[in-house]
């Protein structure tokens, strides 16, 4: 499980990351007020002002004082690390070195 932090030390799930939004529109804001009511809304922004709305695939609103931009650029740094860990051929250790070394040996004898 990949977290990102959201501000203040908060993080959520990146696998459970639907959408990142900012709250200036009224739907959005009709949303946040409907979260709000059904108890889905969780406020990670210690009183300061909103900036982006995170929706999770379980209907629950995440309130950060980030800009959407800089949770999205977070997002995709964890997203271009697994790409590239993916891509990366396995490291080998010393110790197969010296065994791959020691096969060679006694089949050159």
């Amino acid at each position: 499980m990949k977290l990102i932090n959201i501000g203040f030390g908060n993080m959520v799930s990146a696998g459970r990351i639907i959408a990142i939004v900012s709250p200036e529109s009224a739907p959005i804001k009709r949303i946040i007020t409907d979260a709000r009511e059904k108890s889905l809304l969780i406020d990670a922004t210690y009183g300061r002002r909103t900036r982006a709305v995170i929706i999770t695939d379980n209907g629950s609103l995440i309130l950060s004082a980030l800009q959407p931009e800089t949770v999205a650029a977070r997002l995709q740094s964890i997203d271009d690390r697994q790409q590239s860990a993916a891509e990366r051929p396995d490291i080998i250790t010393d110790r197969q070195l010296e065994n791959e070394h020691e096969v060679r040996m006694s089949t050159d004898e």
